[in-house]
């Protein structure tokens, strides 16, 4: 009598471990989220262009004891000014000139530049901010706790903590939330 003695997996075997290798690929896709990875890594490239602009104005402000002279026309009171709406030279003119920034700096930031604020408030006051997008930085970043772009009369930014009317959405109130270096 023969036997036929054949090795291997049915049909039935070899669909459970692809229904088993599918589920793991489901899951491991929810717990990495890229939609959050991609709104992290965008808030992450515009804090950097926003800390840049910054360092570049104080070093500018700090060797020669005042503003690029553009900015006399783009700030014209306290309220915060998007930098990439309108002309972005008039912001960015004096502090390229200058060398406080790359000549390609407005090239390099183009798309981050729409999302950043400066406010300026008398001779010596200057914040920066953008919105960030992604839940790490709204939750966990604790420089996000501004809920303007605007520095008051006294020159100081309004936060959580300073202000009667609430908090910014992600701290329980219903207004945006802002990450800003002043």
């Amino acid at each position: 009598m023969k036997t036929n003695n054949h090795s291997g997996f049915t049909l039935i075997e070899l669909l459970i471990v692809i229904a088993l290798l599918g589920t793991l690929a489901v899951a491991l896709l929810a717990a990495i989220d890229p939609f959050e990875q991609f709104k992290k890594a965008t808030d992450t490239g515009v804090r950097n262009t926003a800390q840049e602009f910054y360092n570049a104005s104080i070093r500018f402000y700090a060797q020669r004891n005042g503003w690029p002279s553009q900015w006399a026309a783009a700030f014209t009171d306290t309220a915060g000014v998007q930098i990439g709406r309108g002309d972005p030279n008039d912001i960015v003119t004096g502090l390229v000139t200058s060398s406080e920034l790359k000549q390609n700096f407005v090239e390099l930031a183009e798309d981050q530049l729409d999302k950043i604020y400066v406010a300026r408030q008398g001779e010596s006051k200057l914040m920066v901010c953008f919105a960030p997008q992604s839940n790490s930085f709204l939750n966990a970043d604790r420089n996000v706790k501004f809920t303007t772009v605007d520095l008051d009369v006294s020159g100081n930014p309004s936060t959580d903590a300073s202000t009667t009317a609430g908090t910014c959405q992600v701290h329980g109130g219903a207004g945006p939330c802002y990450w800003c270096l002043y």
